[in-house]
């Protein structure tokens, strides 16, 4: 085998259409560009949301109210939904990585435990943030939290 003789594999290079190379080629004349307009000319280009001077529409819908950039989002999980993963595991310490793998959250959300339901087992939870209910909740029934 020698350099010379290397070839792409087979049907993986297709033959390029080439464009104003005469009227016989078929895409002559014209190049496929139709006829006058900016469109048609070389070094065109279009501003995106562009709508052929109509008022475009992120100009047109009415913006109001104030987007902090700063807030967090929370994947909300209620203490009904901890006692029943709870029961049904017998685990003891229910850490991200568990509710990642219970299809609870996924890898870049940040966990909140709310105290929707009541919790009777002694488990240890470690999430990001705990509503005030939720604490007092797992703390009677014997448990702790950690937060990350």
């Amino acid at each position: 085998m020698y350099l010379n003789s290397l070839k792409p594999a087979e049907g993986s290079v297709k033959a390029r259409k080439r464009i104003g190379r005469g009227t016989g080629s078929g895409r002559g004349g014209t190049s496929t560009r139709g006829h006058k307009g900016a469109k048609s000319r070389s070094g065109y280009s279009q501003k995106s949301g562009f709508e052929g001077g109509q008022m475009p529409l992120q100009r047109r819908v009415p913006k109001f109210g104030f987007k902090n950039f700063n807030r967090v989002e929370y994947k909300a999980i209620n203490l009904d939904v901890v006692e029943k993963l709870a029961a049904e595991t017998n685990e003891k310490v229910l850490n991200f990585d568990f509710f990642k793998a219970h299809g609870l959250v996924s890898k870049n959300d940040k966990v909140k435990v709310l105290g929707r339901g009541e919790i009777s087992t002694a488990v240890e939870v470690h999430a990001h943030a705990f509503s005030q209910t939720a604490i007092s909740s797992i703390e009677k029934a014997g448990g702790k939290t950690v937060a990350l």
